[in-house]
C-alpha cells in the first residue's frame, strides 16, 4: 500500500498511530518529541496529512482518519515484520528497529512478502 511516497509523511502517520494507542490525545508536542523534530516541522506535516485526508485536527488534538489509520498502519506492519526479519537472522533488537525504520519506507512488495513469509514460518 502506498498512499504517499512522502517518508517524512509515513513517519508522521506512524508516529500518530503509536500515539494514539498510547495516550488518550495525541498533541503536536507529542509528535515533535516522539520524532525528534521541531514543531513547526510538525505544522507543516500536519497540514500536508490534513490536505490528504489522513488526519483531522480539532485545535488541539489530532485524529487519524479512517484512511490514515489503515495507511498508518500498514507502515508500521512492515515496520514490525521488517523488525522481526533481521531479529531472527541474528540482528540486535536496537539495529534491527534502526534499519526497520529505514526499510519499511523502500522494501519492494515482493521482498517484504518475502519476509512476512519467513516470519510467519518462524514464529
Amino acid at each position: 500500500m502506498k498512499a504517499t511516497n512522502n517518508r517524512s509523511s509515513e513517519d508522521y502517520l506512524e508516529a500518530i498511530l503509536i500515539l494514539s494507542n498510547e495516550v488518550e490525545f495525541v498533541h503536536r508536542i507529542d509528535i515533535a518529541r516522539k520524532l525528534g523534530v521541531s514543531q513547526p516541522a510538525v505544522q507543516k506535516a500536519i497540514k500536508i496529512l490534513i490536505d490528504g485526508g489522513y488526519i483531522t485536527c480539532d485545535g488541539m488534538h489530532i485524529y487519524l482518519t479512517g484512511k490514515g489509520r489503515e495507511y498508518a498502519g500498514a507502515v508500521y506492519n512492515r515496520h514490525c515484520v521488517i523488525r522481526s526479519f533481521l531479529t531472527l537472522h541474528g540482528v540486535d533488537e536496537k539495529t534491527a528497529d534502526a534499519d526497520a525504520c529505514e526499510l519499511e519506507h523502500v522494501v519492494s512488495p515482493a521482498t517484504f512478502d518475502m519476509m512476512k513469509a519467513y516470519v510467519d514460518s518462524n514464529k
